[in-house]
């Protein structure tokens, strides 16, 4: 009986907070691979319970102090513990705008092409 309760609070969970009821997706492949990305999803969120402070409303009550915290107030804290963390990624380079067009060019229309069709356009003579 538990368990089938903690497999409803997933659903539940995995549906609105991870994006599992707004994936309309064509392919099986691409269904398969979208839940796979939401379960690694729901799996950094109960790796990080140790790591992230709680952060609760004021009006909330105060957590057991032994009890883990739940997949939902470990990803609202989960914004702050990525900043304490870091990244692996360098720095951005700054950015300066492209060379443009060269001084004295002028701008050309575009070059007209034909209509495209699928098939030639049949012609219907009526006979007599």
């Amino acid at each position: 009986m538990q368990s089938g309760l903690l497999l409803e609070h997933f659903h539940r969970f995995a549906k609105s907070y991870l994006g599992l009821a707004s994936a309309h997706l064509s392919s099986a492949a691409a269904t398969d691979r979208w839940v796979s990305l939401a379960m690694g999803a729901y799996a950094q969120l109960r790796l990080a319970r140790s790591l992230v402070d709680d952060l609760r409303r004021p009006w909330h009550p105060r957590p057991d102090p032994g009890k883990p915290l739940s997949p939902c107030k470990v990803r609202l804290g989960f914004r702050r513990l990525r900043a304490r963390i870091g990244t692996p990624a360098d720095a951005p380079k700054p950015a300066r705008p492209g060379p443009g067009r060269p001084k004295g060019s002028k701008n050309r229309p575009k070059s007209k092409r034909p209509p495209h069709r699928k098939s030639e356009p049949t012609t219907s003579k009526h006979t007599e």
